[in-house]
């Protein structure tokens, strides 16, 4: 049964926040990480430029595969998943 456009938009933008907190996380816990010092925190930087770097350069090609997308919700879902499974990686990295 297809989503009503309220009920997938709704859907994008629970996703979205929870997203954006995961994200968040991410970011105190490396904040954390580099203010320590030493060799982990410098590692820690580099990690962080060269993830954000390639995450970046390949969100276009994310967005096309599959075909064009059918409009802004869908790459807007799309974007989410190309983001997301690193943002996850990341906070369970950080917090073991």
């Amino acid at each position: 049964m297809p989503q009503s456009d309220t009920e997938a938009w709704s859907r994008l933008a629970v996703d979205t926040w929870s997203l954006s907190f995961e994200a968040a996380s991410v970011m105190w816990l490396r904040g954390l990480r580099m203010m320590t010092g030493g060799k982990l925190a410098e590692r820690e930087a580099e990690r962080m430029v060269r993830e954000k770097v390639m995450a970046n350069m390949m969100l276009w090609p994310a967005l096309m595969l599959g075909g064009v997308a059918q409009g802004p919700e869908e790459i807007a879902r799309r974007t989410l998943q190309h983001y997301g499974p690193s943002v996850r990686a990341n906070r369970r990295r950080l917090t073991r």
